[in-house]
């Protein structure tokens, strides 16, 4: 019996030894309570279907009362936010493929008097479907708003008046789901292989103290650097054509805007992801540390912040800042705007300056980092 009792306490010891352990290593903390927060509050924050603060833009040719209170009933909902008053087609088009409204509402002439005399009028909603699944759900939430304020104005609902809402998806008439899709994945390929790869293999140098011999030798630091990333700056770039040529090919994922922007700001990317890779080398010490910052700093984020799945918008105010600071989101913003709309760099100027901006960051920091002695 004393040796039973001598055996549950030596376990006893030793487990309160393991809790001991786990509880004065922060990084085990983190990794068992820390990650697990961010992800539930990731995941519970950006997954959602909701739609919030759309922009819309009205073509009102009728301009009477009807028209007015329509436009006043989508503007007070939660729903959507009303940003400009259009005129003509050109206008439309400059503001879908700006990114500037999701969508068009175009008032029929004589709209009113149509609804009020003849008992029918017409609404006509153009949406953005370069996101399939947003412009799909904005155009149910907007017709819902204008069934919902016609059933309250029929008086006779023996002989109801109605209002047909016409749908028309530019960008992606056939609502395919492989235009949304190719462009994310080109930039989630491209930073993981890029910034991932760069990463894990200046820190396997340090790791087995090779990184000295190589400092000890005739070239520089910025050499070195250079040396290593090359492969992967041709290898990415090569991923990029495969990419591209797949999703023409098989999805037939157009590419309305010029081939030589896209591949001007693919290189601009995958220079940024490299510059990215190499300032994660410089602040951790081993292949596992950077091959885990770099997925759970880089994937989880490009895969819900970037609007590569699910739309920025519907995501609370915070998040939607946050996701300022994730590249993949302006590049994604830049393979759909040139691939599907055909947009140009008078529209995607600003987009770039943030990549370009990013990249130099990201390399002037590795390279004050980057040590010529290691420690």
């Amino acid at each position: 019996m004393k040796k039973i009792f001598n055996e549950r306490s030596r376990f006893g010891a030793f487990v309160k030894k393991e809790f001991l352990h786990i509880f004065r290593d922060k990084r085990t903390l983190i990794i068992l309570f820390g990650i697990p927060l961010v992800q539930l509050l990731l995941f519970g924050y950006a997954l959602s279907n909701d739609v919030r603060n759309v922009k819309l833009a009205v073509a009102d040719f009728s301009k009477d009362e009807l028209s007015r209170q329509i436009t006043q009933q989508l503007s007070s909902s939660t729903y959507f936010t009303i940003t400009d008053v259009v005129h003509s087609t050109t206008e439309y088009e400059d503001l879908l493929r700006s990114g500037k409204a999701k969508e068009i509402i175009v008032f029929e002439p004589n709209f009113g008097n149509k609804f009020l005399h003849d008992g029918k009028a017409n609404i006509q909603l153009i949406a953005d479907a370069s996101e399939p699944n947003t412009a799909q759900l904005v155009v149910n939430y907007t017709s819902g708003v204008i069934n919902s304020f016609v059933q309250s104005q029929v008086v006779n609902k023996n002989n109801p008046a109605l209002i047909t809402v016409k749908t028309r998806m530019l960008y992606n008439e056939d609502m395919k789901d492989a235009y949304n899709f190719i462009p994310g994945l080109m930039a989630m390929i491209l930073l993981l292989i890029s910034a991932m790869m760069t990463a894990i293999t200046i820190t396997r140098e340090k790791e087995t103290g090779t990184m000295e011999i190589l400092l000890a030798s005739p070239l520089k630091p910025l050499q070195i650097i250079l040396g290593k990333v090359t492969p992967y700056f041709v290898l990415s770039i090569l991923n990029a054509i495969i990419i591209v040529g797949i999703g023409v090919a098989l999805f037939g994922v157009p590419i309305k805007g010029s081939i030589v922007l896209l591949m001007i700001e693919v290189l601009l990317f995958i220079f940024l992801a490299l510059s990215l890779g190499i300032m994660i080398s410089t602040v951790v010490k081993s292949q596992m540390a950077a091959m885990a910052l770099s997925g759970f700093a880089l994937m989880l984020p490009t895969i819900l912040l970037s609007g590569f799945i699910f739309p920025i918008k519907n995501m609370p105010m915070a998040l939607q800042l946050f996701s300022n600071l994730m590249p993949p989101r302006w590049f994604i913003e830049i393979n759909r705007s040139i691939m599907l709309k055909g947009a140009g760099i008078s529209i995607l100027w600003h987009q770039t300056l943030i990549l370009l901006g990013m990249s130099l960051f990201f390399m002037i920091i590795s390279l004050r980092s980057f040590k010529i002695r290691l420690e």
